[in-house]
C-alpha cells in the first residue's frame, strides 16, 4: 500500500465528525536533521488529507522539530 492508499482506507474506517491528527517532522525547517525523506511540509499535509475529504481544523506549532495538523471528517 502506498501512503494515499493507507489514508483513504483510515478516512474510509472513520466515522463523521472525527478528528485524524497528523505529526511530522518539518520540511520547511532545513535544520532538522532528518532525511528530506522523512519530512513533509504543511502545505503537502493539507493537500492530501483534503484529497480525502478531511476539512483542517488547526495546526499545532508547540512541538520543536515537528507539525501536529488536526483534520475532521466532515
Amino acid at each position: 500500500m502506498n501512503p494515499s492508499e493507507v489514508l483513504g482506507s483510515i478516512v474510509e474506517a472513520m466515522k463523521p465528525g472525527r478528528r485524524v491528527v497528523f505529526v511530522g517532522y518539518r520540511a520547511e525547517d532545513r535544520a532538522v536533521a532528518i532525511k528530506p525523506l522523512h519530512k513533509m511540509s504543511e502545505k503537502q499535509v493539507r493537500r492530501e488529507a483534503t484529497a480525502h475529504g478531511l476539512k483542517w481544523e488547526r495546526s499545532i506549532e508547540s512541538l520543536p522539530v515537528q507539525h501536529a495538523i488536526v483534520f475532521r471528517k466532515p
